[in-house]
C-alpha cells in the first residue's frame, strides 16, 4: 500500500493541471526528472500500451500498471548490469526472458540491432526500456488478433496495415 500512496503523490504532482490524467508531455518530463530521457514517441507508446479506456492519456490506475511493468524490466536490467551502467546482448537476452518474452535467434537479433542506440552492443537501461515497451505492445496487438490464442495469426491486408499503424517505432 505504501507504494500506492507514492505513486499517487507522484501522479498528482505530474497532473499539474489536476485532470486526473496525464499526457505524454507530462509522463516525458516526469521521467526526465529520474534520469530516464525518452523520445516522445516511446513515452506516447507506453501511454497506448496502457490506455485501457483508449482516450489518449493515462489515468492514475493505468500508470499504476505501467509503473509495475517499468519496475519488473528495471529490476531484470539491474540484475544483469554489474554496476557498468549497460548490459550486452547475452544479458539482454537473459533479462527478456526474466521478463516472459521468449523470441527466437533472428527476431531476438534484428530487435537488438533496431534498440542498440549508439551501436556498440551496450544497452542502457533506457534503450533497454524502450526495447521491452516495444515488445510489450507487439505482444499486445499480436494477442489481440490471436484470438484462438494458439501462437500465429493470418492477417489480410487490412489487418496487416492496423498493426504496421499501430507498431510505430
Amino acid at each position: 500500500m505504501e507504494n500506492t500512496t507514492i505513486l499517487r503523490e507522484w501522479f498528482d504532482r505530474v497532473d499539474s493541471d489536476k485532470t486526473g490524467s496525464i499526457t505524454a508531455l507530462q509522463l516525458k518530463s516526469a521521467l526526465a526528472v529520474g534520469n530516464l530521457e525518452f523520445p516522445l514517441s516511446v513515452v506516447q507508446q507506453m501511454i497506448r500500451m496502457y490506455d485501457f479506456d483508449r482516450n489518449g492519456t493515462m489515468s492514475f490506475e493505468e500508470f499504476v500498471a505501467l509503473n509495475k511493468f517499468l519496475a519488473k524490466v528495471q529490476h531484470a536490467f539491474s540484475d544483469l548490469e554489474r554496476g557498468r551502467g549497460f548490459i550486452v546482448p547475452d544479458d539482454v537476452y537473459a533479462a527478456l526472458v526474466k521478463i516472459d518474452f521468449m523470441l527466437d535467434s533472428p527476431a531476438f537479433y534484428t530487435v537488438c540491432e533496431s534498440f542498440d542506440q549508439s551501436k556498440n552492443g551496450r544497452f542502457r537501461l533506457v534503450d533497454f526500456i524502450s526495447l521491452c515497451i516495444f515488445l510489450q505492445s507487439a505482444r499486445n496487438l499480436f494477442n489481440s488478433f490471436d484470438t484462438a490464442k494458439q501462437g500465429r495469426v493470418t492477417l489480410d491486408l487490412n489487418q496487416f496495415v492496423y498493426c504496421t499503424a499501430n507498431c510505430r517505432i
